[in-house]
């Protein structure tokens, strides 16, 4: 009961005490995944650049720093109102000039229109999409051909979790998710081992074919 009660919390965070805790431990726990996702994905002052499920705004504050350019413009999707709320108040300034924008709806239905983004990145994130085809489908859309996009983990994590039942089905595991971007039109599709001091950790890395 306690893994299905944290598995949907992990998913969803909601204003509550453990809607709270899981933003602590998203905090905590995300920052240098989230900062590499930034890191790898090779983002360039001028580009479009989408977070998806952006949490507490780790990401985005990373991101952020590296759009100097006036064309440079941030993304950020969740489907937590609470991480949308958190999100929009430590983004606040950049929401205001238009630097950053933020929406809370499902990475399946996003209200961004065909071929505008530069770079995706996610972190921790995919486990919990219903529908990986739909997920991937929709993030290809609204990519430019020959756009990146990169998503960090931890996999011996992960395992963890699932075998503690935290995560629904069998969406969890990186093969399957790398099997729903190819189908969904990505290609170069592949996933590396990554160090950081004494952490490992793997990247998915996927380019948008069209």
């Amino acid at each position: 009961m306690w893994a299905e009660k944290l598995g949907k919390q992990l998913g969803h965070p909601t204003q509550s005490v453990l809607g709270w805790l899981v933003s602590r431990f998203l905090t905590a726990r995300n920052r240098i995944l989230e900062e590499k996702a930034v890191q790898l994905c090779g983002i360039r002052p001028e580009d479009t650049v989408l977070e998806l499920g952006h949490g507490p705004g780790l990401g985005l504050q990373a991101a952020a720093k590296l759009l100097t350019e006036p064309t440079g413009h941030l993304i950020g999707v969740d489907y937590s109102a609470y991480m949308h709320q958190m999100a929009s108040e430590q983004m606040k300034e950049l929401v205001a000039s238009g630097k950053v924008t933020l929406h809370h709806c499902d990475v399946a239905a996003m209200p961004l229109a065909e071929s505008t983004v530069d770079k995706v990145f996610h972190c921790n994130c995919y486990y919990f999409w219903p529908d990986l085809r739909k997920g991937a489908t929709e993030i290809h859309r609204v990519m430019k051909p020959g756009g990146v996009m990169v998503t960090t983990l931890r996999l011996s994590n992960i395992v963890a979790f699932a075998a503690k039942r935290v995560f629904p089905g069998e969406n969890w595991r990186p093969e399957t998710y790398m099997t729903a971007l190819r189908d969904s039109g990505f290609t170069d599709v592949r996933m590396e081992d990554t160090q950081h001091k004494d952490i490992t950790f793997q990247a998915i890395y996927a380019t948008a074919s069209k």
